[in-house]
């Protein structure tokens, strides 16, 4: 964090209570995703007795960055005072530590909470279809059974789709490229899954309106997921 931010933080002195530097602190994480609107600085200024809006930004960057490194990074409750570098009041740094350490966990648990949890493959099945119709080309029918470990109930939930020779082969080329790159990773773990995306024109999902169809590939198995 450079050091003309901290130079910001006495602005805080200015709230006329805790509750009040409690509000900003609160607001701040609650529009972490969509920023503050001009409500929310109304009222920043006049805690903080404020003229100009240009007075208000640099502190919000400061405190946003704290909240950040409380929240994402590996700093328990212990370590969140050895944040401030000295220069920083005494009576601040008490006071924002104390708050930081009072939201740290309900907000790293707001942070589990906004993470998309994809379901994960549990069985697979096929058989072939149309093979006794001379008119029609054989088609294989995929039938998939999706576990959802983010759902309270049993979470589970079955996918059909069929494959044709030609989606077949497209999808067997793609699945041969993966299959190459994670051959080429010894640590596997250590990269993100890698995503290939299907058009909705290539899969038919039958009772099902999805536009595209993604396969998540981990070191084990191909893992199949639906996204709607």
């Amino acid at each position: 964090m450079e050091q003309t931010l901290w130079g910001h933080l006495p602005l805080l002195v200015r709230a006329n209570s805790k509750e009040s530097v409690e509000y900003i602190l609160q607001a701040l994480w609650r529009t972490r995703n969509t920023g503050l609107d001009a409500a929310d600085r109304r009222i920043f200024r006049d805690m903080l007795q404020l003229d100009t809006e240009s007075d208000l930004d640099p502190l919000l960057v400061c405190l946003r960055m704290l909240i950040r490194r409380c929240v994402y990074e590996n700093i328990n409750k212990d370590e969140i005072q050895k944040l401030f570098p000295n220069e920083v009041l005494p009576e601040l740094q008490r006071l924002l530590t104390l708050l930081l350490q009072k939201f740290q966990r309900e907000w790293r648990e707001d942070v589990q909470k906004d993470q998309v949890i994809l379901p994960r493959l549990k069985a697979m099945t096929w058989n072939m279809a149309n093979q006794d119709e001379e008119l029609t080309d054989p088609v294989a029918v995929i039938n998939l059974k999706l576990q959802n470990d983010a759902q309270s109930n049993t979470g589970e939930m079955d996918v059909k789709f069929q494959l044709a020779k030609d989606t077949l082969e497209t999808m067997l080329r793609s699945m041969y490229c993966i299959r190459d790159q994670l051959s080429d990773n010894h640590q596997i773990d250590m990269y993100p899954k890698r995503q290939i995306w299907f058009r909705s024109d290539m899969l038919y999902l039958k009772g099902m309106s999805c536009s595209y169809y993604p396969l998540l590939v981990s070191e084990s198995q191909c893992e199949y997921f639906i996204h709607g």
